[in-house]
Formats: structure tokens, sequence, C-alpha cells
């Protein structure tokens, strides 16, 4: 390789990938991913809504007559 940075980070993530470094998340990393994952529910969950709503609006009553 031509570089010494890229082999070193090559060579960590395959370490990585193989399970060879096991680190454990602490409770702040799981507060802050629930947190997260909580918020992205809840805008995919708006987003679901709006399109629905956009639906029934163009197609009338909502129903798919086509």
């Amino acid at each position: 390789m031509y570089y010494r940075w890229s082999k070193d980070f090559l060579e960590a993530g395959k370490k990585r990938l193989s399970g060879d470094t096991a680190r454990e998340a602490t409770s702040d990393e799981v507060k802050t991913l629930r947190s997260e994952a909580a918020a992205l529910k809840e805008a995919l969950a708006e987003s679901v809504m709006e399109n629905r709503l956009l639906k029934k609006s163009v197609l009338g009553d909502g129903e798919d007559d086509i």
C-alpha cells in the first residue's frame, strides 16, 4: 500500500469485523441512540401520515378506483 495510515485503517477494520475487538456501549451512548431512534420513528410516522392524507386529498375518498 502507498500510505501507512491506509494499511492501518484497513487492518483495524478487518479486526473489528472479525470481532477481535469488543467494546461495550456506554450508557450515554445508549441513551443518545435511543433518543435518536425515537426521533427517527416519530419523523417516519409523521411522513407516513402526511403521505396518506395527501393521497386521500388527491383521490377524493382515499380509495383507489383505478
